[in-house]
């Protein structure tokens, strides 16, 4: 489990993220690099950082999923996700 504070900071960049995009394309379509470094850094869309939905894990992330490798695996197992199961031969 992720540190609760990481979770909170990732949520944090995330909004920030949302509410600057549309301002962001603007700025670029202008070509106003000025006006685009005046933007909050955590505005940037290179800032985010994929994380699990359920644990908070930032490494073995899974896009398709949404989900890291080690809460994939139990879920799986656990036959939560339709289609994927255990491979034995």
């Amino acid at each position: 489990m992720a540190k609760k504070s990481w979770i909170a900071r990732e949520a944090k960049r995330r909004a920030l993220y949302e509410k600057y995009a549309a301002k962001r394309a603007e700025l670029k379509e202008q070509g106003d690099w000025f006006g685009l470094a005046r933007l909050p850094r955590n505005s940037s869309p290179s800032r985010l950082n994929n994380r699990c939905s359920l644990t908070g894990r930032s490494r073995g992330y899974y896009r398709r999923f949404g989900v890291s490798r080690i809460m994939m695996r139990e879920l799986a197992l656990l036959g939560q996700i339709p289609g994927m199961t255990k491979a034995s031969w």
